[in-house]
């Protein structure tokens, strides 16, 4: 067998393993225990949409990706796609609120309609909504 045609099968073979490696890693990656990790913000449901609303790129640059703490009003407790527990938390507009989306084993009957709550979890954006992901139940 010719060197180039060996040198060839070899690094197929390693970018191979190194493919199914980070597959691997990915497909195994676990999510933060979130009422572990400290949050970045600490925010009430009305300011963090206000900041949104005023100032949408600036908003996403601050809280992105972060870990937020947001204590409001829950708004209403609906089931989604593939079981997800949405809650929205009332921001004092008609137009806009914050959903926090929850596993689909969290109990919905622990939420109260018109109750205070504070809630922990990944800030993703804003499509009309703040979005939060993967929250728990801080108080």
């Amino acid at each position: 067998m010719k060197p180039y045609l060996k040198i060839a099968i070899i690094a197929i073979v390693l970018i191979g393993l190194a493919g199914a490696g980070t597959g691997f890693y990915f497909f195994n990656k676990k999510h933060k225990d979130l009422l572990k990790t400290r949050p970045d913000f600490i925010v009430s449901s009305i300011d963090l949409q206000k900041e949104f609303e005023t100032d949408e790129s600036a908003a996403n640059t601050k809280y992105g990706n972060k870990i937020i703490e947001v204590t409001g009003i829950i708004g209403s407790v609906k089931r989604g796609e593939e079981e997800i527990l949405s809650v929205s938390l009332n921001t004092g507009s008609d137009f806009s609120s914050v959903i926090c989306t929850f596993p689909s084993k969290a109990d919905p009957s622990i939420f109260t309609k018109g109750s205070q709550v504070t809630i922990r979890g990944e800030c993703s954006g804003f499509l009309m909504d703040v979005l939060l992901n993967n929250c728990v139940i801080v108080k």
